[in-house]
């Protein structure tokens, strides 16, 4: 029996758990953390063991806004606005956990892919400090332009407007960069506070670069080849996985079908339809 770790959380937009997001929430389970998923439906498919909790008791959901824009968009609110309220580590329901959190960090946050921006599908932060100030204002009192749009960024924009309709604010940020609310802006917010010094190496949480993430469900792929002896989480990107792996079971010796095999997650029974 795992002993019982620090608190993990996430947000879960939607009636039901794809296989993917049942194996990354039960494998904190397994390592002994306390899991804790926020819905906006009554999910009935989650792993044994994670509380669920009504979305509302962090904040509430805007289903038209996500409808404009995506679910992940107000996650990306939310995570900063639970943190602050619970204290417990933000986790995307596709972070694996590969070994538990070490219970002395309080700063949780790495850069990921090629290119080196921080990304925020893990992240662990002081419920006071002035990263979450800036963020959470960010998001409560939207700015006309985020600051570190260029000048095309801008214009793009501005053409949004001159269309009119509909679009709310938040929305035509959004369709102008859609990561804009997410990595872009922890990215941004965390250089301004100088925390981003903090920033941990990828290989700690998003050891596989997000361009690779087919590799996942390659029989034939070395994906552990990533890993480090740092390596806490593997992110398995489900946002950018082919229609193929979400309709379908994972081939044989792929990493993902021995992860399910190692946790205990059936996938013919939580695919997507």
């Amino acid at each position: 029996m795992a002993e019982t770790r620090r608190p993990v959380a996430s947000l879960w937009i939607g009636e039901k758990l794809h296989y993917l997001n049942q194996l990354c929430l039960k494998s904190h389970l397994l390592h002994g953390h306390p899991v804790t998923l926020y819905c906006t439906d009554d999910v009935r498919n989650a792993p044994e063991g994670v509380e669920i909790r009504p979305a509302t008791e962090i904040m509430d959901i805007d289903m038209k806004l996500v409808e404009g824009t995506s679910a992940s968009f107000l996650s990306n609110v939310f995570r900063y606005k639970m943190i602050r309220k619970t204290g417990a580590i933000w986790v995307d329901c596709d972070a694996f956990c590969h070994k538990p959190f070490p219970d002395e960090w309080e700063w949780i946050f790495a850069g990921h892919g090629m290119r080196g921006a921080l990304n925020c599908g893990v992240v662990g932060l002081p419920r006071e400090c002035a990263l979450m100030d800036q963020l959470i204002d960010y998001y409560d009192n939207l700015p006309d332009y985020p600051a570190w749009w260029n000048k095309r960024q801008r214009k793009q924009m501005d053409k949004l407007k001159e269309k009119g309709g509909a679009l709310s604010h938040a929305e035509m940020i959004y369709k102008t960069e859609r990561t804009a609310f997410g990595p872009q802006a922890f990215t941004w917010f965390a250089q301004q506070t100088g925390d981003i010094e903090r920033a941990m190496s990828p290989d700690v949480l998003y050891p596989v670069p997000f361009q690779l993430n087919d590799i996942f469900y390659d029989p034939h792929g070395r994906v552990e080849g990533w890993f480090t002896d740092q390596t806490v989480s593997v992110h398995l990107y489900t946002n950018g996985t082919k229609p193929w792996w979400r309709k379908n079971p994972p081939l044989a010796n792929s990493y993902v079908a021995r992860m399910c095999d190692e946790v205990g997650i059936e996938p013919a029974a939580a695919l997507e339809e």
